[in-house]
């Protein structure tokens, strides 16, 4: 076995008698490859990232903290290390290692590398420039400080966090990439895979502001012909679907209603909680309302208004609704998904209210989730069912 395929193999000894999904947890470990990207030693990253300073944190992940480092040949670099208290996050860590190995995708993160150095795990990823985008898309117009420094991403004072560099085009194109990585997970990678947290903090921007997915922690592998399976609801709070939240059914058509609550997001400028009616608890009701009324234009940020191409804020407003419809069987597929956005106002299928078409669903901003802990950044909310949600 290669020092790659050794590595991945001591990550899961640990959890492998944890296992607690059965036969199938162990067919899907047969079918990924060994991860075969290049191995740092732990004196690199250690020089890279000077001793894993403070000043070079970038943030701190499910399963640790993020440095930002330089390498001797100048190429960028961010290092996730493996927290040793974290228990749950070392099962992330072994996932996002298994999957990201066998990932190469314009609009996904790129694995560069790992280090096991003892007790010491650290996964190495390309620097992205310009941060995740809700730092961006979520922030002060005239923001002029560092606190938005992000996981993966930084840039020069008073140029971070400003919702003004991200014009319509921008926008739209960070929709159509995050389409196509997202049909690239489902479709045309080695095995079909669904993200299960897709949100604008997991979303990337590198210097062109091309969107590339990461943070593949809590990821799922579908088997051949596996069309959903039924597990533990896990995600973020307004991006996870109804079928999900309520069932535990799980397909890729999650994804989808997620993408669809980040489509809202990019091109109203507002948080998926947004409340801006009396009648809509939310981003994606107040958009149908005003969609229902043929005021979808309305939608959009005001700081669009100039560089904004009606036609197709027209039809990302009915993608949106489209791919966040209460039952999976009226949402389209990423496939789908890409295909539509090239397509004009009037030619695509009607939305349906939210909430309607699916038993039992009123699907609302959580009247019902306890929240266990007072860091916003970080709060686990938890259901009588057993749901590990974030906010």
């Amino acid at each position: 076995m290669s020092k790659a395929g050794n590595f991945i193999q001591q990550l899961l000894k640990p959890f492998k008698s944890e296992n607690k999904e059965g036969n199938k947890e162990e067919e899907l470990e047969k079918k990924i490859p060994a991860l075969d990207q290049k191995r740092f030693s732990f004196e690199t990253l250690t020089s890279a990232t000077k001793h894993f300073h403070p000043a070079h944190k970038l943030g701190e992940g499910g399963f640790g903290p993020v440095y930002k480092g330089k390498l001797d040949d100048g190429t960028m670099i961010a290092v996730k290390k493996l927290s040793r208290s974290s228990g749950q996050g070392k099962k992330e860590f072994v996932n996002e290692a298994k999957l990201l190995a066998q990932l190469q995708h314009r609009n996904v993160v790129n694995l560069l590398g790992f280090c096991a150095h003892g007790a010491e795990k650290l996964l190495v990823y390309e620097y992205v420039t310009h941060g995740s985008l809700d730092k961006h898309l979520f922030s002060l117009l005239r923001s002029t400080n560092l606190e938005a420094e992000t996981i993966f991403g930084t840039n020069e004072k008073g140029k971070f966090g400003r919702r003004d560099v991200l014009d319509w085009k921008r926008r739209y194109d960070i929709i159509v990439g995050v389409a196509r990585g997202l049909l690239y997970l489902h479709e045309d990678s080695h095995s079909a895979i669904t993200h299960r947290d897709i949100k604008a903090s997991n979303i990337l921007l590198d210097d062109k502001w091309v969107p590339k997915i990461a943070d593949f922690g809590m990821a799922r592998l579908f088997l051949e012909n596996q069309t959903h399976v039924k597990t533990r609801a896990v995600g973020t709070n307004g991006y996870v679907a109804p079928e999900y939240v309520m069932h535990g059914h799980l397909s890729p058509k999650a994804d989808v209603y997620s993408f669809g609550v980040v489509v809202l997001e990019l091109i109203s400028g507002q948080k998926k909680s947004t409340s801006v009616s009396l009648n809509a608890q939310n981003l994606v009701e107040w958009a149908y309302e005003l969609y229902r009324k043929n005021k979808s234009l309305e939608v959009m940020d005001p700081t669009l208004t100039s560089s904004a191409i009606p036609d197709q804020v027209a039809v990302c407003v009915q993608i949106g609704l489209l791919c966040t419809q209460s039952n999976p069987q009226h949402r389209p597929t990423m496939q789908r998904v890409v295909v539509m956005l090239s397509k004009k106002p009037g030619t695509l299928e009607e939305p349906r209210r939210p909430g309607s078409g699916y038993p039992g669903c009123r699907y609302r901003r959580s009247p019902k989730f306890n929240v266990s802990s007072s860091s916003i950044e970080s709060i686990i909310i938890t259901q009588n069912a057993g749901l590990r949600l974030k906010l």
